[in-house]
Protein backbone atom coordinates (compact mmCIF):
# COMPACT_ATOMS: atom_id res chain seq x y z
CA UNK A 1 0.00 0.00 0.00
CA UNK A 2 1.49 3.40 -0.95
CA UNK A 3 1.71 6.35 1.43
CA UNK A 4 -1.56 8.27 1.71
CA UNK A 5 -0.03 11.73 1.50
CA UNK A 6 -3.45 13.40 1.34
CA UNK A 7 -4.05 12.49 4.98
CA UNK A 8 -0.85 14.12 6.29
CA UNK A 9 -1.60 17.40 8.10
CA UNK A 10 1.50 17.79 10.31
CA UNK A 11 5.16 16.69 10.38
CA UNK A 12 5.07 12.92 9.87
CA UNK A 13 7.85 10.32 9.68
CA UNK A 14 7.68 8.16 6.56
CA UNK A 15 9.38 4.78 6.83
CA UNK A 16 10.26 2.63 3.81
CA UNK A 17 10.11 -0.93 5.14
CA UNK A 18 11.69 -2.47 2.05
CA UNK A 19 14.77 -0.31 2.55
CA UNK A 20 14.82 -1.20 6.25
CA UNK A 21 14.80 -4.91 5.42
CA UNK A 22 17.56 -4.50 2.84
CA UNK A 23 19.71 -2.49 5.25
CA UNK A 24 19.36 -5.14 7.94
CA UNK A 25 20.10 -7.98 5.52
CA UNK A 26 23.19 -6.23 4.17
CA UNK A 27 24.68 -5.77 7.64
CA UNK A 28 23.64 -9.25 8.75
CA UNK A 29 25.38 -10.89 5.80
CA UNK A 30 28.64 -9.20 6.75
CA UNK A 31 28.25 -10.26 10.37
CA UNK A 32 27.48 -13.84 9.34
CA UNK A 33 31.11 -14.15 8.27
CA UNK A 34 32.09 -14.65 11.90
CA UNK A 35 30.86 -12.09 14.44
CA UNK A 36 27.86 -11.71 16.73
CA UNK A 37 25.43 -9.15 15.35
CA UNK A 38 23.97 -7.23 18.29
CA UNK A 39 22.26 -4.21 16.66
CA UNK A 40 21.69 -1.03 18.62
CA UNK A 41 17.96 -0.36 18.94
CA UNK A 42 18.32 3.25 20.13
CA UNK A 43 17.85 4.41 16.53
CA UNK A 44 14.34 3.08 15.97
CA UNK A 45 13.15 2.48 19.59
CA UNK A 46 10.26 0.52 18.12
CA UNK A 47 8.99 -2.98 18.86
CA UNK A 48 7.56 -3.34 15.34
CA UNK A 49 10.92 -2.51 13.73
CA UNK A 50 12.50 -4.88 16.24
CA UNK A 51 10.28 -7.65 14.88
CA UNK A 52 11.88 -7.22 11.45
CA UNK A 53 15.24 -7.99 13.05
CA UNK A 54 13.75 -10.96 14.91
CA UNK A 55 12.31 -12.36 11.69
CA UNK A 56 15.85 -12.38 10.31
CA UNK A 57 17.12 -14.43 13.25
CA UNK A 58 18.56 -11.66 15.42
CA UNK A 59 18.33 -12.58 19.12
CA UNK A 60 20.75 -10.20 20.87
CA UNK A 61 20.37 -6.42 20.97
CA UNK A 62 21.88 -3.22 22.36
CA UNK A 63 20.04 -0.29 23.97
CA UNK A 64 21.09 3.02 25.51
CA UNK A 65 18.89 3.29 28.59
CA UNK A 66 17.31 1.14 31.28
CA UNK A 67 13.85 2.28 30.16
CA UNK A 68 14.62 1.10 26.64
CA UNK A 69 15.89 -2.22 27.97
CA UNK A 70 12.68 -2.69 29.96
CA UNK A 71 10.57 -1.84 26.91
CA UNK A 72 12.26 -4.37 24.65
CA UNK A 73 12.30 -7.00 27.41
CA UNK A 74 8.50 -6.64 27.55
CA UNK A 75 8.48 -7.40 23.83
CA UNK A 76 10.36 -10.66 24.22
CA UNK A 77 14.04 -9.70 23.91
CA UNK A 78 16.02 -11.73 26.44
CA UNK A 79 19.68 -10.81 25.79
CA UNK A 80 20.22 -7.06 26.02
CA UNK A 81 23.36 -4.98 26.43
CA UNK A 82 22.79 -1.64 28.14
CA UNK A 83 25.47 0.29 26.30
CA UNK A 84 25.70 3.28 28.61
CA UNK A 85 27.94 3.59 31.65
CA UNK A 86 25.86 2.12 34.48
CA UNK A 87 23.81 4.68 36.42
CA UNK A 88 24.19 3.70 40.06
CA UNK A 89 20.90 5.39 40.96
CA UNK A 90 19.12 2.79 38.81
CA UNK A 91 20.57 -0.27 40.52
CA UNK A 92 17.18 -1.41 41.86
CA UNK A 93 15.63 -1.35 38.39
CA UNK A 94 18.72 -2.96 36.91
CA UNK A 95 18.52 -5.78 39.44
CA UNK A 96 14.83 -6.39 38.71
CA UNK A 97 15.47 -6.61 34.98
CA UNK A 98 18.58 -8.77 35.43
CA UNK A 99 16.41 -11.31 37.26
CA UNK A 100 14.24 -11.69 34.12
CA UNK A 101 16.68 -11.57 31.19
CA UNK A 102 20.36 -11.77 30.32
CA UNK A 103 21.30 -8.15 30.97
CA UNK A 104 24.81 -7.01 30.11
CA UNK A 105 26.13 -3.86 31.79
CA UNK A 106 28.89 -1.36 31.11
CA UNK A 107 31.40 -0.15 33.71
CA UNK A 108 34.44 2.07 33.59
CA UNK A 109 35.40 2.62 37.24
CA UNK A 110 35.81 0.69 40.49
CA UNK A 111 32.99 2.59 42.19
CA UNK A 112 30.49 1.16 39.72
CA UNK A 113 31.87 -2.36 40.10
CA UNK A 114 31.73 -2.17 43.89
CA UNK A 115 28.19 -0.81 43.85
CA UNK A 116 26.91 -3.48 41.48
CA UNK A 117 28.65 -6.23 43.42
CA UNK A 118 26.99 -5.07 46.63
CA UNK A 119 23.49 -4.41 45.23
CA UNK A 120 22.73 -6.94 42.51
CA UNK A 121 21.13 -10.24 43.45
CA UNK A 122 21.21 -11.77 39.95
CA UNK A 123 24.30 -12.95 38.12
CA UNK A 124 25.03 -10.23 35.54
CA UNK A 125 27.57 -9.91 32.73
CA UNK A 126 29.76 -6.81 32.67
CA UNK A 127 31.72 -5.19 29.86
CA UNK A 128 34.49 -2.69 30.52
CA UNK A 129 34.08 0.43 28.40
CA UNK A 130 37.28 1.39 26.58
CA UNK A 131 38.09 4.81 25.14
CA UNK A 132 40.05 4.24 21.94
CA UNK A 133 40.07 7.89 20.87
CA UNK A 134 36.52 9.25 21.00
CA UNK A 135 37.16 10.84 24.42
CA UNK A 136 33.58 10.63 25.62
CA UNK A 137 33.58 7.89 28.26
CA UNK A 138 35.58 4.80 29.12
CA UNK A 139 38.96 3.78 30.45
CA UNK A 140 41.72 5.06 28.20
CA UNK A 141 43.08 2.11 26.27
CA UNK A 142 46.67 2.85 27.33
CA UNK A 143 45.82 2.67 31.04
CA UNK A 144 46.30 -1.08 31.33
CA UNK A 145 46.83 -0.96 35.09
CA UNK A 146 43.39 0.57 35.66
CA UNK A 147 41.74 -1.80 33.20
CA UNK A 148 43.37 -4.89 34.72
CA UNK A 149 42.25 -3.75 38.17
CA UNK A 150 38.68 -3.48 36.92
CA UNK A 151 38.85 -6.94 35.34
CA UNK A 152 40.11 -8.34 38.63
CA UNK A 153 37.42 -6.55 40.66
CA UNK A 154 34.68 -7.92 38.40
CA UNK A 155 36.10 -11.44 38.54
CA UNK A 156 36.26 -11.32 42.34
CA UNK A 157 32.55 -10.56 42.62
CA UNK A 158 30.10 -13.43 42.97
CA UNK A 159 27.36 -11.46 41.20
CA UNK A 160 29.34 -10.16 38.25
CA UNK A 161 30.73 -12.02 35.27
CA UNK A 162 33.41 -10.40 33.14
CA UNK A 163 32.14 -10.44 29.54
CA UNK A 164 34.78 -8.45 27.70
CA UNK A 165 35.82 -5.08 26.31
CA UNK A 166 33.44 -2.68 24.59
CA UNK A 167 34.25 0.41 22.53
CA UNK A 168 32.35 2.96 20.48
CA UNK A 169 34.57 4.70 17.94
CA UNK A 170 32.30 7.72 17.68
CA UNK A 171 35.10 9.81 16.22
CA UNK A 172 34.30 8.17 12.85
CA UNK A 173 31.44 10.69 12.69
CA UNK A 174 33.96 13.52 12.32
CA UNK A 175 36.07 11.74 9.71
CA UNK A 176 36.80 13.57 6.46
CA UNK A 177 36.84 10.54 4.16
CA UNK A 178 35.99 6.86 3.87
CA UNK A 179 39.69 6.09 4.17
CA UNK A 180 39.87 7.93 7.50
CA UNK A 181 36.85 5.98 8.80
CA UNK A 182 38.55 2.71 7.91
CA UNK A 183 41.77 3.92 9.51
CA UNK A 184 39.91 4.72 12.75
CA UNK A 185 38.33 1.28 12.65
CA UNK A 186 41.68 -0.48 12.24
CA UNK A 187 43.21 1.67 14.96
CA UNK A 188 40.33 0.85 17.33
CA UNK A 189 40.54 -2.88 16.69
CA UNK A 190 44.32 -2.86 17.14
CA UNK A 191 44.05 -1.14 20.51
CA UNK A 192 41.33 -3.51 21.66
CA UNK A 193 43.33 -6.55 20.56
CA UNK A 194 46.34 -5.30 22.48
CA UNK A 195 44.23 -5.11 25.64
CA UNK A 196 42.66 -8.49 24.90
CA UNK A 197 46.12 -10.05 24.65
CA UNK A 198 47.19 -8.42 27.91
CA UNK A 199 44.12 -9.75 29.73
CA UNK A 200 44.71 -13.21 28.28
CA UNK A 201 48.31 -13.20 29.48
CA UNK A 202 47.48 -11.87 32.94
CA UNK A 203 44.27 -13.77 33.72
CA UNK A 204 44.42 -16.76 31.40
CA UNK A 205 41.08 -15.96 29.73
CA UNK A 206 39.98 -14.81 26.30
CA UNK A 207 37.56 -11.89 26.47
CA UNK A 208 35.13 -10.60 23.86
CA UNK A 209 35.84 -7.49 21.78
CA UNK A 210 32.64 -5.56 21.03
CA UNK A 211 32.67 -2.56 18.69
CA UNK A 212 29.87 -0.57 17.17
CA UNK A 213 29.49 2.51 15.01
CA UNK A 214 27.56 2.73 11.78
CA UNK A 215 30.21 4.46 9.63
CA UNK A 216 32.87 1.81 10.12
CA UNK A 217 30.48 -1.16 10.23
CA UNK A 218 28.97 0.02 6.94
CA UNK A 219 32.31 0.39 5.17
CA UNK A 220 34.37 -2.48 6.59
CA UNK A 221 34.23 -5.65 4.52
CA UNK A 222 35.70 -8.00 7.13
CA UNK A 223 35.45 -7.91 10.93
CA UNK A 224 38.58 -9.98 11.58
CA UNK A 225 39.74 -9.67 15.18
CA UNK A 226 36.32 -8.57 16.46
CA UNK A 227 33.77 -10.77 18.22
CA UNK A 228 30.68 -8.55 18.17
CA UNK A 229 29.34 -5.52 16.29
CA UNK A 230 26.66 -3.11 17.53
CA UNK A 231 25.74 -0.60 14.78
CA UNK A 232 22.35 1.10 15.05
CA UNK A 233 21.88 4.01 12.66
CA UNK A 234 22.38 1.77 9.61
CA UNK A 235 18.77 0.58 9.86
CA UNK A 236 17.58 3.98 8.57
CA UNK A 237 20.72 5.98 7.71
CA UNK A 238 20.45 9.77 7.28
CA UNK A 239 22.06 12.86 5.75
CA UNK A 240 25.11 12.62 8.01
CA UNK A 241 25.83 9.03 6.96
CA UNK A 242 25.34 10.04 3.33
CA UNK A 243 27.90 12.82 3.68
CA UNK A 244 30.34 10.49 5.42
CA UNK A 245 30.00 8.01 2.59
CA UNK A 246 28.59 5.28 4.83
CA UNK A 247 25.53 4.85 2.62
CA UNK A 248 23.99 5.73 -0.70
CA UNK A 249 20.98 8.04 -1.00
CA UNK A 250 18.76 5.13 -2.06
CA UNK A 251 19.55 3.32 1.22
CA UNK A 252 18.07 6.08 3.41
CA UNK A 253 14.84 4.60 4.76
CA UNK A 254 13.36 7.55 6.66
CA UNK A 255 12.19 11.07 5.79
CA UNK A 256 10.06 13.65 7.58
CA UNK A 257 7.06 14.82 5.56
CA UNK A 258 6.46 18.52 6.30
CA UNK A 259 3.67 20.88 5.14
CA UNK A 260 4.74 24.01 3.28
CA UNK A 261 3.30 27.07 5.07
CA UNK A 262 4.94 30.03 3.31
CA UNK A 263 7.12 31.12 0.37
CA UNK A 264 9.28 34.24 0.00
CA UNK A 265 10.42 34.90 -3.55
CA UNK A 266 12.70 37.84 -2.75
CA UNK A 267 14.91 35.64 -0.60
CA UNK A 268 14.17 32.32 -2.36
CA UNK A 269 12.98 30.66 0.84
CA UNK A 270 10.31 28.10 1.60
CA UNK A 271 8.97 27.77 5.14
CA UNK A 272 7.80 24.39 6.41
CA UNK A 273 6.04 23.17 9.51
CA UNK A 274 8.97 21.15 10.75
CA UNK A 275 11.41 22.62 13.25
CA UNK A 276 13.80 21.77 16.03
CA UNK A 277 11.12 19.88 17.97
CA UNK A 278 10.84 17.50 15.02
CA UNK A 279 14.35 17.34 13.52
CA UNK A 280 16.56 18.40 16.46
CA UNK A 281 19.18 21.10 15.85
CA UNK A 282 21.86 18.72 14.63
CA UNK A 283 23.59 20.23 11.61
CA UNK A 284 26.50 19.55 9.26
CA UNK A 285 28.42 21.67 6.73
CA UNK A 286 26.77 22.31 3.38
CA UNK A 287 29.28 22.44 0.50
CA UNK A 288 31.60 24.64 2.57
CA UNK A 289 28.87 27.33 2.66
CA UNK A 290 27.32 27.39 6.10
CA UNK A 291 25.48 24.44 7.62
CA UNK A 292 22.29 22.53 6.95
CA UNK A 293 19.67 20.84 9.12
CA UNK A 294 18.22 18.50 6.52
CA UNK A 295 18.16 17.66 2.82
CA UNK A 296 15.09 18.00 0.59
CA UNK A 297 13.30 15.32 -1.42
CA UNK A 298 10.04 15.43 -3.39
CA UNK A 299 7.31 13.19 -1.98
CA UNK A 300 5.59 10.72 -4.26
CA UNK A 301 2.46 8.76 -3.43
CA UNK A 302 3.51 5.51 -5.08
CA UNK A 303 7.25 5.45 -4.44
CA UNK A 304 7.61 7.41 -1.22
CA UNK A 305 10.16 10.01 -2.22
CA UNK A 306 12.43 10.95 -5.10
CA UNK A 307 16.01 12.07 -5.51
CA UNK A 308 17.56 14.66 -3.21
CA UNK A 309 17.52 18.24 -4.54
CA UNK A 310 21.22 18.93 -5.00
CA UNK A 311 21.16 22.70 -4.44
CA UNK A 312 18.50 23.09 -1.73
CA UNK A 313 18.61 22.45 2.00
CA UNK A 314 17.08 23.31 5.37
CA UNK A 315 19.19 26.35 6.28
CA UNK A 316 17.78 27.14 9.74
CA UNK A 317 15.34 25.91 12.36
CA UNK A 318 13.31 27.46 15.15
CA UNK A 319 11.00 25.51 17.42
CA UNK A 320 8.27 24.71 14.88
CA UNK A 321 9.56 26.37 11.68
CA UNK A 322 12.07 25.16 9.14
CA UNK A 323 13.57 27.52 6.57
CA UNK A 324 14.51 25.96 3.24
CA UNK A 325 16.96 27.76 1.00
CA UNK A 326 15.61 26.56 -2.33
CA UNK A 327 17.04 26.59 -5.83
CA UNK A 328 14.87 28.05 -8.58
CA UNK A 329 13.50 24.73 -9.78
CA UNK A 330 12.35 23.65 -6.31
CA UNK A 331 10.94 27.08 -5.46
CA UNK A 332 8.81 27.21 -8.60
CA UNK A 333 7.57 23.62 -8.28
CA UNK A 334 6.22 23.96 -4.72
CA UNK A 335 3.01 25.66 -3.63
CA UNK A 336 1.84 26.61 -0.15
CA UNK A 337 -0.04 23.62 1.23
CA UNK A 338 2.18 21.06 -0.51
CA UNK A 339 4.35 18.55 1.33
CA UNK A 340 8.12 18.29 1.18
CA UNK A 341 10.28 15.48 2.50
CA UNK A 342 13.21 16.25 4.77
CA UNK A 343 16.07 13.79 5.11
CA UNK A 344 17.15 14.35 8.73
CA UNK A 345 20.76 15.00 9.59
CA UNK A 346 20.55 12.47 12.43
CA UNK A 347 17.72 9.96 12.19
CA UNK A 348 18.20 8.74 15.78
CA UNK A 349 17.40 12.20 17.17
CA UNK A 350 14.46 12.75 14.81
CA UNK A 351 12.91 9.42 15.81
CA UNK A 352 13.47 10.25 19.47
CA UNK A 353 11.43 13.42 18.99
CA UNK A 354 8.68 12.09 16.70
CA UNK A 355 8.10 8.55 18.13
CA UNK A 356 5.70 7.44 15.41
CA UNK A 357 6.08 6.25 11.81
CA UNK A 358 3.79 6.02 8.81
CA UNK A 359 5.14 3.01 6.92
CA UNK A 360 5.28 2.22 3.22
CA UNK A 361 2.81 -0.61 3.89
CA UNK A 362 0.18 1.77 5.29
CA UNK A 363 0.60 0.87 8.97
CA UNK A 364 1.47 3.07 11.93
CA UNK A 365 4.48 2.02 13.99
CA UNK A 366 4.86 3.54 17.45
CA UNK A 367 8.17 3.90 19.27
CA UNK A 368 8.83 3.69 22.99
CA UNK A 369 6.67 6.30 24.71
CA UNK A 370 8.59 8.32 27.31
Amino acid sequence: MPYNLSKITEPTLLLDLDKVRRNITRMQLKADAGVVFRPHFKTHQCAAVGEIFRQKGIEKITVSSLQMAEYFARHGWNDITLSFAVNLRQSTGIDKLAAKIQLNLLVENRRAVQHLAANLTSRTKVFIKIDTGYQRTGCHWENETEIFQLVNAVRESKQLQFAGLLAHAGHTYTAKSKEQILQIYQDTVGKMQQLQAGISERFGIRCVISIGDTPSCSLVTSFNGVDEIRPGNFVFYDAMQLQLGSCRAEEIALVLACPVVAKYETRQQIVIHGGAVHLSKESIPFKKKGRYYGLIVPLKRKTGWGNIFANSHVSSLSQEHGIIRADEALFKSIEIGDLLGIVPVHSCLTVNLMRKYLTSEGSIFKALQL
